[in-house]
């Protein structure tokens, strides 16, 4: 196609812009049985299962052959990826809702996500430019359609929720990958642990986590569903931010100079006349002096040292409870017994 747009061989591709190589005899082989079949594999064995040879072996043809459609691996995840978005998202609400409409596209993402496991663990490597991706952004945008935020503003919170998204997605699909792993048992998630946990956890390195440990709040599953509720207070944040744009609030992110409504990058550095606060370089100081400097380091190790000296003391307290509760025990079943011959 001479008119076709200067993009990258794997755009192209996706665009479906690139030129296509003429078909064989057989007219068997094609760009999109490649990337279906590629799919098939990830659904099946995982990313790592995806390979040129394993998709031709599976297709029936040489490896060379796919070259001639597909110009390398990364292209092909591309365009994997790329079919995996070829959904439709949920419709728009009338009137808008853009808090409804958001949670909704957030969790048809999570949806899309969790259909192929694989798609998350394809690198980011720059800017969604493929034509579902952008589909999914529109989607999002329209969303937005009814905010008073301004482009850059909606662009901010799509990046927020996606990633939220994507977070969200790769730890359920982690774990699922672990109980796979482990034959289905979900003890590998941590609620068979909680006895040991009970033992090792204790309150002195760990004083606000031991009494959820000892409740078994900690490794036991909960009322609350996580991604929700973590969904639900991305949605609160935003809420906020619409809400102070609503009523005339500056945007947040950029300021700028009542004078002339530049940026103070553009206008360059202000002398106001004000000494820099302090406390702004404390944390990065703080941090640094905590990890390098060898007097702070010693410190640690004999902190950690009088930590391991109170555990050792805490569980051989534990020991002795223990001790007495089964003295205690015995005590009373001997007395019982006593008293049940003294009957008999």
């Amino acid at each position: 196609m001479t008119d076709a747009p200067d993009l990258p061989p794997r755009l192209a591709l996706a665009w479906g812009v690139a030129e296509r190589p003429e078909r064989t005899p057989k007219r068997e082989l094609s760009i999109e049985r490649i990337v279906e079949t590629a799919m098939e594999i990830a659904d099946a064995d995982g990313l790592a299962a995806v390979s040129m040879a394993k998709v031709a072996q599976s297709l029936g043809f040489t490896t060379m052959s796919l070259y001639r459609y597909v110009t390398s691996k990364d292209d092909l995840l591309l365009l994997m990826q790329e079919a995996a978005l070829d959904v439709e998202y949920p419709p728009a609400h009338e009137p808008a809702d853009w808090r409804a409409e958001l949670r909704e596209w957030a969790q048809f993402t999570m949806a899309v996500f969790a259909s192929h496991p694989w798609f998350l663990d394809i690198p980011v490597t720059g800017a969604p430019l493929t034509p579902n991706n952008l589909r999914g952004a529109d989607s999002a945008l329209r969303a937005l359609r009814s905010t008073p935020l301004d482009d850059e503003e909606k662009m901010s919170v799509i990046l927020l929720v996606s990633g939220y998204a994507r977070n969200a997605a790769r730890l359920q699909s982690d774990l699922a990958r672990a109980v796979a792993a482990a034959g289905g048992d979900e003890t590998v998630l941590g609620g068979g642990w909680g006895g040991a946990l009970r033992d090792l956890v204790d309150e002195v390195r760990f004083p606000y986590l031991r009494p959820l440990v000892e409740a078994g709040t900690y490794a036991e599953e909960g009322e609350i569903d996580d991604t929700a509720w973590g969904l639900e207070r991305v949605l609160d944040g935003i809420a906020v931010y619409v809400d102070a744009r609503a009523a005339g609030a500056p945007g947040a992110g950029r300021v700028t100079s009542a004078s002339d409504g530049t940026s103070d990058d553009e206008a360059g550095p202000r002398d106001t006349g004000a000494e820099p606060d302090p406390r702004d370089a404390v944390a990065p100081v703080e941090m640094a002096v905590h990890v390098k400097d060898p007097k702070v380091k010693k410190a640690t190790l004999k902190r950690r040292d009088a930590e391991r000296r109170v555990r050792e003391a805490q569980k051989k307290v534990r020991e002795l409870e223990k001790a007495l509760r089964e003295a205690e025990k015995a005590e009373r079943e001997t007395a019982r017994a006593a008293v049940e011959k003294a009957r008999g």
